[in-house]
């Protein structure tokens, strides 16, 4: 069994980072383009919350890997734990928790727990390279979140660039992060439409 903790402050306000951990496509975002990594919700309950189910599919080195999870625990602003019900793996869970450090700080801890198949192989390549390569993927990964959400990384690629180039003007407007002009820009959106209706 392997454990693997990463812990990351990120300058935003605690709602906004779960709000983004909340959605489980958005872990896709935390990986190297190169792994083509996948993440697709396949059926949702609670609002992303207890039950909903989605399918993970990637490269991890040259070997193509899909699992589904289910999300088991779900406390709004504090904790959401996923894990495999089918797929590679002995066992395979993620938890990711979330404290409020400030009025825009947040702690965010990511720990996967996980058994490789194979018996003692499977141990033995986990431990002298798979183990690391996950590490370093989850340090990297809650890097590429922090610049999101401070507003100072990139937008994930499913967004177009016109939607992009809104957000940023927006966000350049109202002198807040990345994720408050996104907030902003849905709320204008929905008090349009329910004027028209």
């Amino acid at each position: 069994m392997t454990v693997i903790k990463k812990s990351m402050e990120i300058n935003a306000p605690v709602n906004e980072v779960f709000t983004y951990f909340a959605r489980p496509e958005h872990m896709a975002d935390q990986f190297p383009e190169n792994m083509g990594l996948n993440v697709v919700p396949v059926e949702v309950k609670n609002g992303f919350g207890v039950g909903t189910i989605f399918r993970i599919n990637g490269d991890f080195d040259g070997k193509r890997l899909e699992w589904d999870c289910e999300t088991i625990e779900y406390i709004p602003l504090k904790k959401i734990v996923a894990k495999m019900i089918e797929g590679p793996f002995k066992r395979w869970q993620i938890s990711v928790t979330f404290d409020e450090l400030g009025e825009r700080k947040a702690n965010v801890t990511l720990e996967v727990d996980y058994d490789m198949p194979m018996g003692p192989l499977g141990g033995f390549l986990d431990k002298v390279k798979l183990s690391k390569i996950a590490e370093r993927g989850m340090e990297n990964g809650l890097l590429r979140v922090k610049a999101l959400l401070e507003g100072t990384g990139s937008i994930p690629v499913y967004i177009t660039l016109d939607a992009y180039r809104h957000i940023i003007k927006e966000k350049m407007e109202m002198n807040c992060s990345v994720s408050e002009a996104i907030v902003k820009i849905i709320k204008d959106r929905q008090e349009a439409l329910a004027k028209t209706a």
